[in-house]
């Protein structure tokens, strides 16, 4: 999923969960920024004080980077959670193949689901609505992401792409075939061997376009059909209840949905491969009262987001910075860094990747770091 879900789609449905304006931007700016955090390391203060940050994702994918692409770290606990193959026991075998089918994300998978509940029953007296964000966007990555690994692996192989009419990408393979000039087949969308083994690299960025229904072929030989629009459908309505859930501190809550057509007719309806035109679509229904939040009324909103640059959290928390910050870059220091959103994000996202390599994942038999 890109910027459209994440930040647009996950702040509607918090506020028709009932979150505030205030919250629900909290909540979808910590679900976005986990696809933009991409920098990691010490940040330096002048008075001696030091802070590390994780990076959740990387920058602009370069498919010749492997080294980087295969940062496990990034992909199994923030964009391909494992699916441990839709069943809630623990892995007993001691196979290659039985462990990487565990490792295939799955929509709504047991650990999912686990994932969720176990973030709710850790709620508390003062909710944590930036590791809420991150967690939202993991459990609607298990949707787009469904069927592929966050690990180098031949299941992740996606050839004969086909779109519901029969077409291949090829502008898409076109622009790639620079990286591959001998790899990549244009006339039958195959992008052949082992040259991208990592999530779903191979399958481009069809699973995060909204309304795309497609298929493919598998590393495995298996035959793959999707539904984005199903599936996109399908995620907005499990991120509403985990919101009802998460406000009332009850992981076992019963949800009833509310109308979700203006939110489906958006999704389907807006087919831009680029997913900043589509994000300015939501923002642009938002604040032209689409939606309607937790009581009825039409929210009306005037929504931004900000990855980096004046204005952003990072901004916000280390000073106005420059495009790029030098190396062995010395901030200063003050007490509101404490209490900065970046800094609260990064430590959710910290947490979070400890909980879902630590706890969650080994509950299953499955260790990935």
């Amino acid at each position: 999923m890109q910027i459209d879900f994440h930040h647009g789609v996950t702040w509607v449905v918090a506020r028709m969960a009932g979150f505030s304006s205030e919250e629900a931007g909290i909540i979808a700016h910590s679900a976005q920024y986990v696809d933009d955090a991409t920098n990691q390391g010490l940040i330096h203060f002048d008075n001696r004080m030091l802070y590390e940050r994780i990076a959740s994702a990387h920058k602009m994918l370069d498919y010749r980077n492997f080294d980087e692409l295969a940062d496990h770290y990034a992909w199994i606990p923030f964009h391909f959670l494992p699916g441990n193959d839709g069943l809630d026991t623990p892995l007993t075998t001691t196979d290659e193949h039985s462990f990487i089918r565990r490792m295939i994300c799955r929509p709504d998978s047991p650990p999912a689901r686990r994932m969720v509940a176990d973030l709710i029953r850790q709620r508390g007296q003062t909710p944590d609505l930036h590791r809420l964000g991150i967690v939202l966007h993991v459990y609607a990555d298990t949707w787009a992401h469904q069927g592929f690994c966050g690990l180098q692996h031949a299941v992740n192989r996606a050839t004969k792409l086909q779109d519901e009419h029969g077409h291949s990408p090829l502008s898409l393979i076109k622009r790639l075939s620079e990286y591959f000039r001998e790899q990549v087949e244009a006339l039958t969308g195959e992008l052949v061997g082992a040259v991208l083994p990592l999530g779903h690299g191979a399958a481009l960025s069809w699973p995060d376009l909204p309304w795309l229904h497609w298929r493919y072929h598998n590393g495995w030989g298996e035959a793959v059909e999707r539904n984005n629009a199903q599936d996109f459908a399908a995620a907005a309505r499990a991120l509403y209840v985990a919101c009802c859930r998460y406000r009332a501190g009850d992981p076992d809550l019963a949800v009833t949905l509310p109308d979700f057509s203006a939110l489906d007719q958006l999704l389907w309806q807006t087919q831009d491969e680029d997913g900043e035109v589509r994000h300015q679509v939501w923002l642009d229904a938002i604040a032209h009262g689409r939606f309607h939040d937790a009581s009825g009324e039409p929210i009306k909103e005037r929504l931004t987001y900000l990855a980096k640059g004046p204005g952003s959290w990072k901004a916000q928390a280390l000073g106005e910075l420059a495009e790029v910050q030098p190396k062995g870059q010395v901030y200063p220091w003050t007490p509101a860094f404490q209490h900065s959103h970046w800094k609260r994000f990064h430590d959710a996202l910290l947490r979070h990747r400890q909980y879902v390599l630590l706890e969650l994942l080994p509950g299953y038999g499955l260790l990935a770091a």
